[in-house]
């Protein structure tokens, strides 16, 4: 079995096989990044596109050019070892560059860090196989994913691999593969793209290199930190590590709150690399001679202001940027009114905005089962005047890049996040609920953690014990302005797409035109 050995086996091990200068037989260096989510540009800390000002401050983090520099460092540190790159999927989707080139940005981006291997991620398929299998024409790096049964789809049936095997320093490295089976209910592929169990899939396809002699396997997986846990506990013999994504999860020995880089389970190094391009890893695995993982170490590097951007991409980035200037003019829709989204009304009272965005998320996710919507006043950072509605206009709205998260909550535990959400009215704090699909009393007059009055959810009183679907931004889902009861939710998924892009998908749909409006969904005393 390739698995990483007990201390007492590695240490008689170790005696036994090892060189004489007592290295390994063979050591591979993986540099590993995931779910950069179209953040080409560097982002803030927030994890939104870094402005100038904060960039030239070095406040700010990540960005495809610096990727490529603290990659091309590590290699050139490296020099003479054997190293592999890889990137865990999720490209696309996540900012203007998305939007503005509908991929071929993220894939110039790709083809010049230059991973050895790049495995889908579940926003590759979010305008459909056509988009993704023309962005994956344009890649000069195989593309794997191995759960999922393409023999009906024309389009992407020969594009995507189920295994590699790369040729590294004499020794065969075998790339296995999966993709999150819930694909189709977070982004848009088709019905001829079938997903198969994910272990069951990676078990297949370790036993099938094996077969062929192939005795050091990396999983390249987007499924999330809780799936690759089930992958390694699954026991499958010959899988020497994990390399995920999906899940955005960061694995650090520095940083606080972040997972053990590597988490070892059953055995089964694993690792993932948060996301949005913050973060480099690098593994290293010590293998014996009959390819045995005998070592698993490393770290992720955070990629702050002291890693020097790659110039010549880096300018290739503010080429690319300059036309979203002229796509922010884009007329997207019709507003028959003012839409009112001043923080002294949308943190205070129901506004318009928020009806505006908590109506448009709940639409965009009704047919999941979702039944309310709850967003921050404070994420709403201005107003929409009568007439036309530019893009530029909904993203300075929304400016954050945040995501749609969907997730399930009792009914009391709804309670609790409206108590959060009221609990700082007087202090005009950006916490104060925008919502749909329901409607709720508070009394401001009462202690905080006791003003919610009442809750109804289509029409009937919330029942306490009941489970019900909710939907949010992924801010708030971790955390953000306090709605801790959200970091609990089951069933939790925060990676759906752009809030800006919900509300233009909305208001088309509505044919272009949109009339503001309030209805009485929240009462306050």
């Amino acid at each position: 079995m390739n698995r990483l050995l007990t201390a007492t086996a590695l240490t008689a091990l170790t005696a036994g096989m090892a060189q004489a200068d007592g290295h390994a037989a063979y050591t591979l260096h993986i540099l590993h990044y995931n779910d950069m989510h179209s953040r080409i540009q560097p982002i803030n800390r927030f994890d939104s596109t870094c402005n100038a000002e904060d960039d030239a401050a070095g406040e700010c983090f990540g960005g495809a050019a610096r990727l490529k520099a603290a990659i091309d460092a590590k290699r050139a540190e490296l020099d003479g070892e054997n190293v592999i790159v890889l990137d865990a999927g999720d490209q696309l989707q996540g900012s203007l560059m998305f939007t503005t080139y509908n991929g071929d940005a993220e894939a110039e981006m790709v083809n010049a860090i230059a991973p050895d291997v790049f495995s889908v991620g579940n926003h590759e398929f979010n305008k459909g196989d056509e988009n993704l299998a023309r962005v994956i024409d344009m890649l000069d790096v195989p593309v794997v994913s191995g759960n999922l049964d393409l023999t009906g789809n024309e389009l992407l049936g020969d594009k995507i691999q189920d295994t590699i095997v790369l040729e590294v320093g004499g020794e065969r490295i075998g790339i296995v593969s999966a993709l999150a089976t819930d694909t189709g209910e977070t982004s848009s592929p088709s019905d001829q793209v079938v997903f198969m169990d994910e272990a069951e899939s990676i078990a297949q396809d370790v036993a099938t290199l094996t077969d062929e002699g192939v005795n050091k396997i990396i999983a390249l997986t987007h499924v999330g930190f809780p799936t690759d846990q089930r992958i390694a506990e699954a026991g499958i013999d010959g899988l020497d590590a994990i390399v995920g994504g999906h899940s955005h999860t960061t694995f650090s020995n520095t940083e606080e709150g972040a997972e053990s880089y590597p988490t070892t389970v059953n055995d089964v190094p694993i690792v993932s690399a948060g996301a949005y391009s913050k973060y480099l890893g690098h593994l290293t695995l010590s293998f014996d001679a009959d390819g045995n993982v005998i070592e698993a170490t490393g770290d992720a590097m955070l990629l702050d202001a002291s890693v020097e951007p790659d110039a010549e991409l880096a300018a290739r980035v503010d080429e690319l940027a300059a036309p979203i200037q002229e796509m922010q003019e884009e007329v997207v829709g019709r507003s028959a009114g003012f839409i009112e989204g001043d923080r002294s009304v949308c943190r205070a009272q129901e506004c318009p905005m928020g009806n505006l965005v908590a109506d448009a998320m709940l639409d965009r996710v009704r047919d999941q089962g979702v039944q309310v919507a709850i967003q921050n006043g404070g994420g709403l950072r201005a107003s929409i005047d009568e007439g036309d509605i530019t893009m530029g206009e909904i993203v300075t709205v929304l400016p954050f890049q945040n995501t749609l998260a969907t997730f399930e909550l009792t009914g009391a535990e709804i309670v609790e996040a409206l108590e959060n959400g009221v609990s700082e009215v007087e202090e005009g704090a950006g916490r104060f609920p925008q919502v749909s699909g329901m409607t709720y009393s508070a009394d401001l007059s009462a202690e905080p953690g006791s003003r919610i009055t009442g809750v109804q959810i289509d029409g009937q009183d919330i029942d306490p014990e009941a489970t019900y679907g909710v939907v949010s931004n992924n801010y708030m889902r971790g955390g953000g302005d306090g709605y801790s009861v959200f970091e609990g939710a089951r069933n939790a998924y925060d990676y759906g797409p752009g809030l800006e892009q919900v509300v233009i998908d909305y208001i088309t749909a509505q044919g272009g035109e949109y009339a503001p409006y309030t209805d009485g969904r929240i009462t306050l005393q």
